[in-house]
């Protein structure tokens, strides 16, 4: 919900793609425990080949406070991955001819500016123009507060619009939560009981639901961000993003899933056909997924502190899901790794520095930064004996020593390097390289 992006999990080289029918489990095994022993991610992943689970594996708490471990049904918030399920009902009104893809909203939605001009098919594929409340700057100020339907639509109505139907994809999870009260509207059914009873159900997803407040006693994970040690993140009110990223689910489940859609057993296969059908990098409810040679087509997802993406590759017949309650690694690479693993590419167990900085010395780093290259500024601060990176507008994260006065922060792909003598810092990310000089 809070972070979205694309997900590109590798478009490398081009060659033939050969796929590992007996891949080494073992190897990729030691892979989590690197990521595990470091503190660099709890979660979970799972990947199955023609319709059987090959792999699964959970590393770290879904209660770090109580030092209860995930397991392989630990169930976490998937947060974005939602609107691919909100989709699937969607269409499953479109096949009982409840709906059509080209019909207006104005019927449900009489407030909603332009309602006359937008369709089902604008709000799947982010065409609609209306404005997505997660991007408003006091979002965070209230999202943690239960909302009714009423408010929610008030609030998306307060949004406006940003754009004219159809000009152009802007994604918005506005779009999504009035396609959850559509099918409640069409069906006469919560959107609790429509999941359970069109796809949750039939398919056996004992572990996938919307979710409620999160209970760890039931095997329910809370989310985390690592500065140090693990915090636990403020929890999103789950009737705030409802169908558009309220569902709780669990790797297997997200993989069967995934089986069960482009397998044929959850639509027609015209319906999943239009799903891919992609317009400005976005289709309905799916994502495109690169990986080498190969397309997939899923979706990912981040809520809180969780983050996760399932996807499909007709290439060999895997699916593949990750879910991640905590991070200090760039989650991308751990989805290439395991990938590659399945697909018989090259991949690397992560070396990480043992460097120990005492916490003294790192007040020698704190102020704030500023750069003649980038319009924003970073401020340094210290917590839990780690330093603490924060840019103009954006969120802190945690910086680790890998050297004297070197740090990184990995999920970013960021460097800095410091020198207090002269009080500068360099700042290394994608490539580019940004010179900074403390006020």
């Amino acid at each position: 919900m809070k972070t979205r992006f694309l997900a590109t999990l590798a478009m490398l080289l081009i060659g033939q793609m050969v796929l590992a029918q007996d891949f080494d489990q073992t190897k990729l095994d030691s892979y989590f425990d690197a990521l595990e022993t470091n503190n660099k991610f709890m979660g979970s992943v799972a990947v199955s080949r023609n319709g059987e689970i090959i792999y699964t594996r959970s590393v770290g708490f879904l209660d770090a406070e109580n030092h209860l471990k995930a397991n392989e049904s630990t169930k976490y918030r998937i947060g974005s991955i939602s609107k691919t399920f909100t989709t699937v009902l969607v269409f499953k009104a479109i096949e009982e001819k409840k709906l059509s893809l080209d019909q207006t909203i104005e019927h449900f939605f009489p407030s909603i500016p332009n309602g006359a001009k937008i369709t089902i098919r604008h709000l799947l594929n982010h065409r609609s123009g209306i404005h997505s409340f997660t991007d408003d700057k006091e979002y965070l100020s209230w999202n943690t507060q239960a909302k009714t339907g009423q408010e929610m639509l008030d609030i998306i109505v307060k949004g406006g619009s940003d754009f004219e139907p159809d000009s152009k994809a802007a994604y918005s999870n506005s779009n999504f939560v009035l396609l959850t009260f559509i099918v409640e509207k069409t069906f006469k059914k919560t959107y609790a009981e429509l999941l359970k009873n069109y796809i949750t159900g039939p398919l056996g997803l004992r572990n996938t639901a919307l979710g409620k407040k999160i209970e760890t006693q039931n095997n329910e994970a809370k989310s985390y961000r690592f500065a140090g040690n693990w915090i636990a993140e403020p929890e999103t009110d789950i009737s705030v993003p409802l169908g558009a990223g309220g569902i709780v689910s669990t790797p297997s489940d997200l993989v069967r899933f995934s089986d069960a859609l482009f397998g044929g057993k959850l639509l027609k296969p015209e319906s999943v056909e239009s799903m891919k059908a992609i317009k400005d990098h976005y289709g309905l409810g799916l994502f495109v997924i690169p990986f080498y040679e190969v397309t997939g087509y899923g979706h990912t997802g981040g809520i809180d502190g969780f983050s996760s993406v399932f996807s499909n590759f007709s290439t060999g017949n895997i699916s593949y899901a990750m879910i991640s309650n905590g991070s200090n690694f760039n989650n991308n690479n751990i989805s290439i790794a395991v990938l590659s693993a399945v697909y018989n590419k090259p991949y690397d167990i992560p070396v990480f520095s043992a460097y120990q900085i005492d916490p003294n010395d790192l007040d020698h780093y704190l102020g704030v930064y500023a750069s003649p290259q980038l319009p924003l500024k970073i401020t340094i601060t210290k917590a839990n004996n780690a330093l603490i990176a924060q840019g103009s507008g954006q969120s802190p994260f945690p910086l680790e020593a890998t050297e004297k006065d070197k740090f990184k922060f990995d999920q970013a792909g960021v460097v800095m390097e410091f020198n207090p003598a002269e009080k500068t810092m360099v700042l290394k990310q994608g490539g580019g390289q940004f010179n900074f000089t403390k006020e």
